[in-house]
């Protein structure tokens, strides 16, 4: 069971309230331009090289060519007439790319540089432009402890300009946190293969088995976004820290050596659990610090599955 969860948030610089249109638009228009830019400049054929075969369909069979490849040898067809045989596949013109987002209390969490929160929509809209830059359609779940909201399958550009608008300014029903519901909902709701990022701080319990199943039907991957406050508690005497997706609030000393120590060693403890949780699952991952560029953990996940 993987069970950590760091309780010291701070609210929303906007106190839950939505955000005014125009100032909305700005925001919009800005991680447009950044993350459209990234996306032309950095990112160009890397999306392609990491998920181009990812969707195939069955096209013939044909006699065996020096240099294919034996896992697509055709053994019934080898043996009714002796000679081998493999199967061809085409690379699906389309891909749908779905985008499962964690929009629960603890998104709203940031202490060096930037909240969660931005990080995952700065990221989000990334892989949303990759996707239609390639020609593929974008979807959306939005979830907290149950699912807030889906965005079918799209493409073009008001499309993503509308995603990254609910990016900014949604809000959730429930500050709480169940990964299980989103996945559960993607794996009956998306019929067809999809390539799924789940975009998250990963805070629930009890999800393994669910991303086992998505990851049977799905390409899912992981992007873990946290922040440093949440591997390490810094010495600054009696403090008062509120969980917002529960509510507790409980006072802290954190100028002792055994509370800052059980709180690192937590995080570590979380930390060894993800990792052997995505291991075993076969469900390739990237973890993201709110206080670091984004862009180099994503190279490298995309040129790890190239």
């Amino acid at each position: 069971m993987i069970g950590f969860s760091p309780s010291i948030f701070v609210k929303s610089k906007n106190g839950g309230h939505k955000v005014e249109a125009s100032a909305l638009l700005k925001r919009v228009r800005k991680i447009e331009i950044k993350t459209r830019g990234l996306t032309q400049h950095v990112f160009a054929g890397q999306y392609h090289s990491a998920f181009k075969g990812k969707g195939m369909t069955f096209s013939e069979v044909r006699e065996y060519q020096y240099g294919d490849d034996i896992r697509n040898v055709d053994w019934n067809v080898t043996a009714r007439f002796n000679h081998p045989y493999s199967k061809i596949y085409e690379e699906e013109r389309e891909l749908t790319v779905m985008l499962i987002v964690d929009v629960s209390g603890s998104r709203d969490f940031g202490t060096l540089h930037q909240m969660k929160k931005s990080m995952i929509t700065e990221i989000a809209a990334v892989l949303a432009f990759s996707a239609i830059q390639n020609n593929d359609k974008v979807g959306v779940i939005l979830f907290s402890d149950r699912v807030e909201k889906f965005i079918p399958p799209k493409k073009g550009r008001s499309h993503i300009l509308r995603i990254i608008r609910e990016l900014i300014d949604f809000q959730p029903v429930s500050n709480k946190t169940n990964l299980t519901e989103p996945l559960r909902y993607l794996t009956n709701a998306i019929k067809r293969r999809s390539i799924a990022f789940l975009i998250s701080d990963f805070l629930g319990n009890d999800f393994e088995e669910s991303v086992r199943i998505a990851k049977k039907k799905h390409d899912l991957i992981g992007i873990w976004v946290y922040d440093q406050r949440e591997t390490d508690m810094p010495a600054v005497g009696l403090i008062k820290v509120r969980d917002v997706e529960t509510g507790e609030e409980h006072w802290v000393d954190s100028s002792s050596r055994f509370v800052r120590e059980s709180y690192r060693n937590a995080w570590k403890q979380k930390r060894e659990e993800m990792n052997e949780m995505f291991k075993k699952t076969g469900v390739d991952y990237a973890m993201i610090a709110t206080d670091h560029d984004y862009v180099k953990p994503l190279i490298s996940l995309f040129k790890h599955r190239d």
